[in-house]
C-alpha cells in the first residue's frame, strides 16, 4: 500500500540485456522516464547496452548462471517461463514488462499494477513456428524437443497475457495481433526513435544498408540473395544465429560489418542510397532512423512497415514490395533508384516519431492508469503521481 508520503516503487521487466536493439532502446527510454526503477531480466551481459542501463539496479534469474548462458541464451527458452516467474517483485507499485517473449508472465503483487508494453507475442511459437524449428532452420534434437513442446508454450503465453492490467501495443499491426491471440485490446504507443539527434544527408556512395539482428524472421536471406544477383552493394550491421548460414551464400558485393556504435551507424546512414526492410516488422526503428537522415527504405508490404513506408500521394518515404522473394526485392530496389524522394519530408514524417514523444506519451499513460488503479485512494493526489518519475 503506498501513501502520499513516498512515490511508488517502480519495476522494468525486459527478457534479455544482450545488446542494443529496439526492445532495449525502449526500456532505456523507459530508465530515462523512472531513473529510480529496478530492472528485473533473465540475462545481463555487463556491457552490452547502454550506460543509461547499466547504471540501473539490475536483477537475474537463475539463466544468468547457466553454462554458456551468455552467447547460448536463447536455448533455454524451455526454461524461460519458469525464470521469468520466480522473479521476486515483491515490495514493487508498478511493474512494466517489456515483452516479445515472456516478460508479461511474471509474477507482481497482488495490489501492485502491471502494464505490458509490447512488441509482440512471442513470434517463434506462433506465425513463425517454420522459420525458427522448421527444416534447415534447427537441428533434429532441437526440432524434436520444440515440436513436443510448443503446445505447452503457447497455452502458457496465453495464460500469462491475463496477468497485465492493461497492455500497450508497438503498433497497430501489434495490437491486432495481441487481440487475435490473447482476446485482449490494447493502447498503441509507438515506440522511441532517435530522430531529433539524426541530421539530414545528402551524401549518397551508392549502397543500401540493413541494420538488424541476423535472425530468421528478418529475411536477410532476400537481401543477401537479390543483392548478389544484382551484384550491388549491401552492407549489414549486425550479428545473430544466421551469420554463418548467409556468409555462405552472400557474395563479395554483401559486406558483413558486426555490431557498431551508433556514430558509426548515424554515418552509414548518412551515406547510404536507402535502407533495406525484407521481413516482416513489428513495428520497425530502423526505418525512421534512416528516414531522420532523409532517405528511403525499401521493405516488404506487410506488418509494421504498412504504417511507415509510405507511397503518396501526400507523402513518399520509400518503396514497398508485395511479394516475400528475392526478385521482388530487386525490383523495388530499382524503382527506388529511379524515384525521386524529398529528404526533409521524409524527415519530417520520422520526428513525429520521436523519443521524447514517447518517453512523455508512456509517463502519460502510466500516470493515469495508476490513478485509476489506485481509484479512489489516489484520485486527485498531485504528490505521489508528480512523484512517478
Amino acid at each position: 500500500m503506498t501513501s502520499s508520503s513516498r512515490p511508488p516503487r517502480i519495476a522494468i521487466v525486459h527478457e534479455w540485456l544482450t545488446g542494443m536493439r529496439g526492445g532495449e532502446k525502449c526500456v532505456e527510454a523507459l530508465c530515462e522516464v523512472y531513473p529510480g526503477a529496478h530492472l528485473f531480466t533473465l540475462l545481463h551481459n555487463p556491457g552490452s547496452v547502454s550506460p543509461v542501463i547499466e547504471r540501473m539496479p539490475i536483477h537475474t534469474s537463475f539463466i544468468q548462471h547457466l553454462p554458456f548462458a551468455s552467447r547460448r541464451y536463447r536455448h533455454y527458452l524451455l526454461l524461460f517461463p519458469a525464470a521469468i516467474e520466480r522473479l521476486d517483485l515483491d515490495g514493487f507499485d508498478i511493474v512494466i514488462s517489456s515483452n516479445h517473449c515472456v516478460a508479461k508472465g511474471v509474477r507482481t503483487p497482488p495490489s501492485s499494477l502491471h502494464i505490458c508494453y509490447c512488441h509482440t507475442p512471442m513470434r517463434y511459437i506462433w506465425g513463425l513456428y517454420d522459420q525458427y524449428f522448421g527444416p534447415g532452420r534447427a537441428g533434429l534434437p532441437t526440432r524434436m524437443a520444440m515440436g513436443a513442446a510448443v503446445g505447452w508454450l503457447r497455452r502458457w503465453d496465453v495464460r500469462t497475457a491475463a496477468h497485465p492490467h492493461w497492455f500497450v501495443a508497438n503498433s497497430e499491426n501489434v495490437r491486432r495481433r495481441i487481440r487475435d491471440l490473447y482476446a485482449r485490446d490494447a493502447d498503441v504507443i509507438y515506440p522511441p526513435v532517435d530522430a531529433a539527434d539524426m541530421s539530414i544527408s545528402r551524401r549518397d556512395e551508392g549502397y543500401f544498408l540493413m541494420v538488424t539482428a541476423l535472425v530468421p524472421y528478418k529475411r536477410i536471406d532476400l537481401a543477401v540473395a537479390a543483392f548478389t544477383r544484382m551484384r550491388e552493394r549491401l552492407v549489414i550491421v549486425g550479428g545473430g544465429p544466421e551469420k554463418e548460414r548467409l556468409l555462405r551464400t552472400a557474395g563479395p558485393c554483401v559486406e558483413f560489418r558486426g555490431w557498431l556504435s551508433d556514430r558509426e551507424v548515424r554515418d552509414l546512414y548518412a551515406g547510404c542510397s536507402g535502407v533495406i526492410l525484407p521481413g516482416e516488422e513489428d513495428f520497425g526503428i530502423v526505418p525512421l532512423e534512416a528516414m531522420a537522415c532523409g532517405k528511403p527504405v525499401v521493405a516488404f508490404a506487410k506488418g509494421g512497415a504498412l504504417e511507415t513506408v509510405l507511397e503518396g500521394p501526400e507523402l513518399i518515404t520509400g518503396v514497398l514490395f508485395r511479394e516475400q522473394s528475392a526478385d521482388s526485392l530487386s525490383s523495388a530496389v530499382k524503382q527506388c533508384r529511379s524515384a525521386v524522394f524529398d529528404p526533409e519530408a521524409i524527415r519530417r514524417f520520422a520526428l513525429s516519431f520521436d523519443r521524447a514523444r514517447f518517453k512523455s506519451s508512456m509517463a502519460e499513460y502510466v500516470q493515469r492508469r495508476w490513478i485509476g488503479h489506485r481509484s479512489p485512494q489516489l484520485q486527485g493526489t498531485k504528490e505521489v503521481i508528480g512523484n512517478l518519475r
